[in-house]
C-alpha cells in the first residue's frame, strides 16, 4: 500500500466538504466532516493494531478485537467502519449510535460528538451519507499509510482554515490566522515542562502551535500540560478532536463560560499557569458583569469593566491565572489602549503594577469577522531588570501582504517583530521603549501613535528653484503653441 501525501489527504478531505455543499449551510458542515474524519482515523488505527496483534503476536482475532487495553481508542462493533459500510438504509441513526458507543467506550471522548446529529433525512438523506462513507472509504488513515507522522493533524488544521474561509465572519469564532498565532507563541516562548492555557481555546490552534514551538527548540512535547476552556460546544468538540488527532492526549479542555464559570480550578482555587495565550472575543457586550461583581476568585482586583465591553474581564482572568513568573500574550482591539471610564482605571492599575511588557500594533484586516486592526499585548509577572518600569511599543501595522479577502503576515513580518522584541531594539518609526513616567504624563493612554511617530516628513521645496522651473516650462509651452499656430495657419485654419 502506497503512502498518502499531505496534499492528497487535504484534497480528499476538502472533496468530502464539496459532497455536502448545497445540502446544508457551509458554517455547519464542518461538524459532520470532522466527526467522520475522526471516526475513520480511530477505526483505521484500531484495525492496524488488531492486525499486528494477530499477524505478529499470534493473538486470536476475536481476543484481539476485544482487548481494550491495547488501544488508545477502543472501537466497538457498532462504530467500526466495515459495519457502517455494509448499511444501505437508516444511515443517520446508525452514525449517531456509532458515535454514542465510541464515547461510552472511551472516557476521553465524553461529550465530543453530542452536537453532531446525522439523523436529519431532509438535509442528510441515506444516499448522501452513503456517498460520504464511500468517499472516506477510499483513504486509509492508519499510521503506516501516512507519509508523515503528524500529517493527519496538519490536514485537520488545513480543514479548519478552509472552513473558516468558507464561514466568513463566523470563522473568527473558532479560528485565529496561523501567522498571528505563530507570532504570539514566539513572543511568549513556552518551554518544556510548563503548564500552558488558552482560556478561550477555539479550535485549539494556539495550544498546538505552542507544542510545535517546543518541538522546534528540541524540547519534549510530552513533558507539557495543555489546558483550555471553550464556551461554544461545537468549537469545544473541534478543539478536542484537533488535539487528539495531533497525538496530544495530555490535555484538559473544559466546556463553559470562562468569565461566568471558570472550570480550570483545583482545591477551590484557580489553577495557575506558566503561559497563558488567547484571542478572546472583541469587546463582548454580554460578558457577565453581574456575576463578576460577586466573583469568588477575586479576579477583578483592578476594577469591573463596563457592561458593554468585556476585554478587560478576559485580561484580568488571564492575569489571575498566571503564576509568579508567568507570561501572557493576548490579541485585543485597540480601544482598550485608550478608552476612558472604568477601562481607563483598570489600564492605569495594570501600568502602575508594571505588568505590561510590550504592546504591538498589527495590520488591519487580518482576522475573520472584522477589518479593524488589533494589538498584541504581552503581560509579564517577572520582567527582567532592564525591562522594568518600561513598556516596549512596536508599530507593525504597515508590514503585511495584501490578500483578496484578508491581509496576511509574512514570515519576514513575524521575524521582524520577534527579533525587535527579543533584542529590545529601538527602530525609528517602528519601535520605542517608553518609561512609565512618560505614560503617566500621558494620563495612562497607551495608544501606540502617542509614542511612535509614523508620519512621513514632507519634502522641503526650494521656492526659488521651483519658480525658475515654472518660468522655463512657460517658455517651452509658448514655443510649442507658436509652432502649432504656424501649422494651423498653413492649413488655412487661422488668419
Amino acid at each position: 500500500m502506497s503512502s498518502i501525501t499531505l496534499q492528497e489527504l487535504e484534497s480528499h478531505l476538502w472533496e468530502s466538504a464539496n459532497i455536502l455543499r448545497g445540502s446544508i449551510d457551509s458554517s455547519d458542515y464542518k461538524n459532520y466532516i470532522f466527526g467522520l474524519l475522526f471516526l475513520k482515523r480511530v477505526n483505521d488505527v484500531f484495525e492496524e493494531i488488531c492486525h499486528h496483534l494477530v499477524d505478529d503476536e499470534g493473538w486470536d482475532l476475536e481476543d484481539a478485537e476485544e482487548e481494550r487495553d491495547e488501544y488508545q481508542f477502543f472501537v466497538p462493533k457498532e462504530a467500526r467502519w466495515s459495519y457502517l459500510q455494509s448499511l444501505t438504509t437508516d444511515i443517520g441513526p446508525a452514525l449517531n449510535h456509532a458515535f454514542e458507543r465510541l464515547e461510552e467506550e472511551n472516557g476521553s471522548l465524553e461529550g465530543v460528538f453530542k452536537q453532531i446529529d446525522f439523523n436529519d433525512k431532509e438535509k442528510l438523506p441515506d444516499t448522501l451519507l452513503i456517498q460520504l462513507i464511500q468517499h472516506f472509504s477510499k483513504i486509509n488513515l492508519s499510521n503506516k499509510s501516512l507519509e508523515e507522522p503528524d500529517m493527519l493533524g496538519r490536514a485537520y488544521e488545513y480543514l479548519i482554515k478552509q472552513f473558516a474561509d468558507d464561514a466568513g465572519k463566523k470563522g473568527g469564532e473558532f479560528y485565529t490566522p496561523t501567522k498571528v498565532v505563530e507570532l504570539l507563541v514566539k513572543l511568549i516562548k513556552p518551554e518544556e515542562g510548563m503548564r500552558i492555557c488558552d482560556p478561550t481555546s477555539g479550535s485549539g490552534g494556539m495550544l498546538i502551535q505552542s507544542v510545535d514551538y517546543i518541538k522546534s527548540k528540541g524540547g519534549n512535547p510530552n513533558n507539557l500540560s495543555l489546558y483550555g476552556q471553550e464556551k461554544n460546544l461545537n468549537t469545544w468538540a473541534i478543539c478536542k478532536m484537533n488535539l487528539l488527532l495531533h497525538g496530544l492526549s495530555d490535555h484538559r479542555i473544559e466546556k463553559g463560560d470562562t468569565i461566568r464559570d471558570p472550570k480550570l480550578t483545583e482545591n477551590g482555587e484557580l489553577m495557575l499557569f506558566d503561559r497563558v495565550i488567547a484571542n478572546p472575543p472583541y469587546s463582548l457586550k454580554n460578558w457577565g458583569r453581574e456575576e463578576a461583581s460577586a466573583d469568588e476568585f477575586g479576579r477583578f482586583c483592578f476594577g469591573l469593566p463596563p457592561a458593554n465591553a468585556g476585554d478587560y474581564a478576559f485580561v484580568q482572568h488571564m492575569l489571575a491565572t498566571l503564576n509568579h513568573t508567568g507570561k501572557a500574550g493576548v490579541v485585543l482591539p485597540h480601544g482598550i489602549l485608550f478608552r476612558g471610564g472604568a477601562e481607563g482605571k483598570i489600564r492605569q492599575g495594570l501600568v502602575k503594577e508594571d505588568l505590561i511588557e510590550a504592546i504591538i500594533g498589527l495590520p488591519s484586516n487580518l482576522f475573520y469577522g472584522t477589518g479593524i486592526p488589533a494589538t498584541i499585548i504581552l503581560y509579564n509577572k517577572d520582567k527582567e531588570e532592564a525591562r522594568q518600569n518600561k513598556i516596549f511599543f512596536i508599530d507593525a501595522s504597515r508590514d503585511f501582504q495584501e490578500g483578496k479577502n484578508q491581509n496576511v503576515l509574512r514570515d519576514e513580518d513575524v521575524e521582524k517583530i520577534v527579533s525587535t522584541f527579543d533584542n529590545y531594539e529601538e527602530i525609528e518609526k517602528y519601535s520605542r521603549i517608553v518609561t512609565l513616567d512618560e505614560i503617566k504624563e500621558n494620563d495612562y493612554n497607551l495608544n501606540i501613535s502617542r509614542y511612535i511617530d509614523t508620519t512621513e516628513e514632507e519634502e522641503q521645496i526650494d521656492v526659488t528653484q521651483a519658480i525658475q522651473e515654472l518660468k522655463q516650462l512657460e517658455l517651452e509651452r509658448n514655443e510649442i503653441e507658436a509652432t502649432m499656430y504656424s501649422f494651423l495657419k498653413e492649413l488655412g485654419y487661422c488668419e
